[in-house]
């Protein structure tokens, strides 16, 4: 009998495990659908793209995209130990303050910038030091990168060159401008939520970790949880519950995993057999993400991530933890906002120093590409389920340039990324023109937009607070339920997620534990 019962090992999984397992009077067990994060290309930091499509990626995909040429776009996510936090680029942004200040605004109420602050506080080990907007000590080991390719300078050069504020820190004071992103890494080497969180407490007696376990359902008796149902070559498995059951599934798979339980929309869930539990037609609802595009070219300059492939880049990395194997793909990138009146950055770039096809994982020639990405989408889609079976993939309908405003707005962060991609200060390294529109007219971007938009791997607020859960973040209408993970998040952030849904689960910790929110500077070790 566990008091607390985890679904999912990723960011928010092993946040709370670590967090709740710190009382020796409870007991608390994870459990993972994927293997242990034991593999090396998890924590070599180049080697990230090498996962999809292996026994740690759910390997998802979309359903046809109506305004995306109909095409079924790639969702990689991670499953594994750290969920996506050990194969993400491992870009640390926590998004901008008006994101948080408009969920509380909203009815969040505990979810503003300021009540969220001290939990990024607490997570953070800032390898530059602490100020007033980052803190050491903290699990969460946050780093400048230790590849520092030339194309990525030159592309922060470029971007002030054509008028550009510089940022060297996109999480202090304004997050408008171009600079280096900081990232997750630790030594050089991935420094994920299973890494920062759940490694150095697998020892202790009151936590039990799951591995190769995909959970079927909750287990309820009435609307209160009792247990947990999940399958392990073949065999299925209950471990019950006499406190509460977190679901930290991802926006994808929690709300499949709630489906699969009789938690969700009355009539999908009958018409494929499931008993229902609790009609919430919110469940699988407002599904957000950011779509990205790519431009590439290929250039004479031998300095792209090809060389990660060398000798010389392997006995670099073995012997000094640097070089070309260090690099998290986007390792410099920028914000702006493409039209006056707008409160923050509504397009966000990242630079990557190799020319792969969108398409293509290794690119034959050196070069570099650019992606734009709309940061505050108003298009939403929905996560449902496939069949009464769970281990079938979930149906995902993501409705990217649903909105028209999201086109637009992708349209003109393109206009932006090929003036600066094109401009004098890049030519060393933009020479050859690879993969972009045929060209600048409004129909030739809204063609490229439309037969090459793709995931920047950033799904939220499919169990959204106050639509699936309260404040608290517990289920509404349930008894022993609560889902802490992205998912939650009415609306998604400006920027990359993994930073905000580990902070979501640090301050979730302290809720499910009764404890006073913190308020200021606290780093908490685990």
């Amino acid at each position: 009998m566990s008091e607390y019962v985890i679904v999912g090992a990723g960011s928010a999984g092993c946040v709370l495990a670590a967090r709740l397992s710190e009382d020796p009077d409870v007991t608390v067990t994870l459990i993972e659908a994927g293997p242990p994060d034991d593999r090396d290309m998890i924590h070599v930091p180049a080697m990230w793209v090498k996962l999809w499509q292996t026994e740690v990626d759910w390997d998802l995909r979309t359903m046809p995209e109506e305004h995306c040429a109909g095409r079924m776009l790639a969702l990689p996510r991670g499953r594994t130990l750290g969920g996506t936090s050990s194969v993400n680029a491992m870009v640390y942004i926590r998004g901008n303050r008006l994101d948080y200040d408009q969920w509380a605004a909203d009815g969040a109420t505990g979810w503003s910038y300021e009540d969220l602050l001290p939990y990024f506080l607490r997570a953070e080990n800032n390898e530059r030091g602490a100020d007033a907007w980052h803190a050491t000590g903290g699990p969460l080991n946050v780093a400048d990168s230790r590849s520092s390719n030339p194309m990525a300078q030159a592309f922060i050069d470029a971007a002030i060159a054509a008028g550009h504020a510089p940022n060297d820190d996109f999480n202090g004071a304004e997050q408008d401008g171009f600079g280096w992103y900081q990232l997750t890494q630790r030594d050089g080497m991935r420094c994920s939520a299973a890494v920062a969180y759940l490694h150095p407490i697998l020892d202790r007696p009151n936590l039990t970790v799951e591995s190769f376990a995909e959970v079927s359902r909750i287990v309820f008796e009435g609307t209160r949880a009792v247990g947990v149902a999940f399958r392990r070559l073949g065999q299925e498995t209950i471990v019950p519950v006499d406190g509460e059951v977190i679901v930290c599934g991802g926006a994808y798979h929690s709300p499949n995993v709630l489906m699969h339980s009789g938690v969700g929309p009355a009539e999908l869930l009958t018409a494929y057999g499931v008993p229902v539990i609790l009609d919430q037609p919110q469940v699988g609802a407002n599904l957000q993400d950011h779509a990205q595009v790519l431009l590439t070219w290929n250039s004479d300059e031998p300095v792209s991530l090809l060389n990660a492939a060398t000798p010389e880049a392997l006995e670099e990395f073995e012997t000094h933890r640097t070089g070309p194997l260090t690099s998290n793909g986007p390792e410099s990138g920028g914000f702006v906002r493409t039209r006056e009146g707008l409160e923050a950055p509504d397009v966000q770039y990242h630079l990557f120093p190799n020319a792969a096809h969108p398409t293509l994982v290794d690119p034959s020639e050196h070069g570099m590409l650019i992606t734009a990405c709309v940061l505050k989408p108003h298009s939403t889609g929905t996560v449902s389920i496939a069949s009464a079976e769970p281990t079938a993939k979930p149906v995902i309908r993501h409705g990217y340039y649903g909105d028209e405003r999201d086109m637009q707005t992708m349209v003109e962060g393109l206009r932006t990324a090929l003036d600066i991609g094109e401009s004098d200060a890049l030519r060393p390294f933009t020479a050859r023109p690879f993969h972009g529109p045929a060209g600048d007219s409004e129909a030739d971007l809204r063609s490229y937009v439309a037969a090459n938009t793709q995931t920047i791997y950033h799904p939220t607020s499919s169990c959204a607070i106050g639509k699936v859960v309260d404040n608290d973040l517990r289920v509404a209408g349930l008894d022993g339920v609560r889902v802490c993970d992205a998912s939650v998040m009415p609306t998604v952030v400006r920027g990359n997620t993994n930073a905000p849904t580990i902070a979501i689960a640090e301050r979730a910790a302290d809720l499910i534990r009764g404890r006073t929110p913190v308020t200021g500077h606290e780093p908490a070790p685990v």
